[in-house]
């Protein structure tokens, strides 16, 4: 069996931690030391956060919407074909290789996603985005860590506290639409949501695409 091979590292934390792009033949794994965030083989629920809330917001002929988090694409990718011609996506992605990976090496994964004259990247924190804006969203799609309960980075905790919360609700238009993904559920965080004024949907999705799709995923749609 081929190995994985190392394609580019980039630094990613404060503590000195970088993330690590790999490829076996035509797979795709981003990692954080051995710690796998992501697998182009896995990305069915990617493209779930997506769909879910890009159907709430299908009345509207010029939705503008924030995703947090570029990944591998899928996500992007999956907004891109349930939105209008006249959308605005914003992505905010804070490495910048990740960036670059996605208009280079894994460009082809999800179809060339940030090459659409729809989208605009930021390379920013998603957090700080949100606290600028103020009814400016008709979604924010927030794909960061591992879901409300950070695995890799404890700063992205002040996303998914309340005053995150409250700041995602003020950045929103009326009737816009909070949609996050987790690997696992969490009780707590839909009372969180309720607290901060949204109306909470929790939906379990496949992780994978497909008839083999094994292991599932989270997403709250917590509706302005």
């Amino acid at each position: 069996m081929k190995p994985w091979i190392l394609l580019d590292t980039a630094p990613a934390f404060d503590d000195g931690r970088a993330l690590c792009l790999y490829q076996h033949e035509a797979d795709f794994s981003i990692r954080v030391h051995n710690v796998e965030l992501m697998n182009s083989r896995m990305h069915g629920s990617e493209e779930a956060l997506a769909r879910l809330a890009c159907q709430e917001i299908i009345h509207e002929p010029r939705p503008r919407i924030l995703i947090g988090g570029l990944g591998m694409g899928y996500t992007l990718r999956a907004a891109l074909d349930a939105l209008p011609a006249k959308a605005r996506v914003v992505v905010a992605e804070l490495i910048p290789a990740v960036v670059a990976w996605n208009r280079g090496v894994i460009a082809g994964l999800a179809g060339h996603p940030v090459s659409d004259q729809r989208v605009t990247i930021h390379a920013a924190d998603v957090g700080k985005m949100i606290k600028a804006a103020k009814g400016e969203y008709s979604a924010i799609l927030l794909d960061v860590d591992n879901g409300p309960d950070s695995l890799f980075c404890k700063s992205n905790d002040g996303l998914y506290n309340l005053k995150g919360l409250y700041g995602a609700y003020a950045a929103l238009k009326s009737r816009g639409v909070l949609a996050i993904w987790s690997a696992a559920p969490d009780v707590v965080f839909t009372r969180r949501l309720r607290s901060a004024g949204f109306g909470v949907e929790e939906v379990r999705v496949n992780a994978r695409s497909g008839p083999k799709a094994g292991g599932h995923h989270w997403i709250w749609l917590a509706r302005k």
